[in-house]
């Protein structure tokens, strides 16, 4: 080896202010995952398009000339961008954007109106599902032993019922429509997030920040609502995301068998089991409401993917 000169190696000097200075900024886990989230270009316009249905939805049925109820027998199947001529209706002189189906209703008002319908029966069943699921798991987590066993068990035994046979048992019972809807899927909607936050609370509750709230005297109650829950807001939020498009589709389901709302009420469901009646003579019939659940879905999925990486501390740089 050769041997290396030592004039060849000097001393550089000391930056003291280089070494005092702060790469990174200090910022929050909150802070931290909008950052990421923010960064997330495919869930960033997954977000964006959801919150156009969403408006639109909410305002166009209000501001489309045309009823969603009215019927144009003279513009029976019409295609798209057919003008309205018909002398006795609201909309004269308008245009059916999207057409019209078999009793000539608009088209352009009935999706709006059926995504009005689908969004808030999905919004509505989340919020159900989060307030049930974490109240259900974090009990069940933090008490553990006989209660936990209990608790999982009835669990488990509601979770055994089919969910068709609900819907089944509850449209004998109650007035088919949107409400029924929502209780037969909150009856059972609830129990991935129960489970969720259960695993959640079980690993939380060994953490010392927890022994020490129990030595200071908390009690149970103000430890799961000040100290276990808000440390599973991640997660949840991430859940809450995903259970959304889940009810869509459930909704969609129970539409297209025929025990979703009840006319003259639509749904994307209801809109696309007419819709394939006459599929093969006038496929915008159905393709549009079901470009709808298929957007809707796909966005609020890809949107919970990027919120499940953004909360996900492993992946903080």
């Amino acid at each position: 080896m050769d041997h290396i000169a030592k004039e060849r190696f000097g001393y550089v000097g000391e930056n003291t202010r280089e070494r005092e200075a702060i790469n990174r900024p200090s910022l929050t886990f909150m802070q931290d995952a909008m950052r990421r989230l923010l960064k997330n270009k495919v869930a960033l316009v997954c977000g964006i398009v959801l919150v156009v249905m969403i408006v639109v939805s909410a305002v166009a049925p209000m501001v489309c000339p045309f009823d969603y109820r009215e019927q144009h027998y003279g513009h029976t199947n019409a295609p798209m961008m057919t003008v309205c001529d018909q002398q006795d209706s609201s909309g004269m002189g308008h245009t059916h954007i999207f057409g019209t189906d078999t009793l000539g209703r608009d088209l352009f008002s009935r999706v709006w109106m059926g995504g009005r319908v689908s969004l808030t029966i999905a919004i509505v069943s989340a919020i159900i599902d989060f307030f049930l699921g974490v109240l259900y798991g974090g009990i069940s987590g933090y008490f553990g032993g006989t209660t936990d066993i209990i608790m999982m068990r009835i669990l488990e035994i509601i979770n055994g019922i089919p969910y068709l046979i609900i819907v089944i048992l509850l449209m004998m019972i109650l007035t088919p429509g949107m409400g029924t809807i929502i209780v037969a899927y909150s009856l059972v909607g609830w129990i991935p997030m129960a489970r969720l936050v259960r695993g959640q609370v079980v690993a939380l509750k060994q953490q010392e920040f927890i022994a020490a709230a129990e030595a200071l005297g908390a009690k149970p109650s103000r430890i799961i609502i000040k100290h276990l829950l808000p440390n599973t807001l991640s997660v949840v939020i991430v859940r809450i995301t995903l259970s959304i498009p889940s009810a869509i589709f459930s909704e969609a389901y129970l539409s297209y068998v025929g025990l979703g709302v009840r006319l003259p009420m639509c749904s994307w469901g209801s809109l696309a089991q007419a819709g394939i009646e006459n599929f093969r003579v006038y496929p915008m019939q159905l393709m549009i409401p079901a470009i709808c659940i298929s957007l809707t879905m796909l966005a609020f999925n890809m949107l919970g993917d990027g919120l499940r990486d953004a909360f996900d501390p492993k992946l903080r740089r």
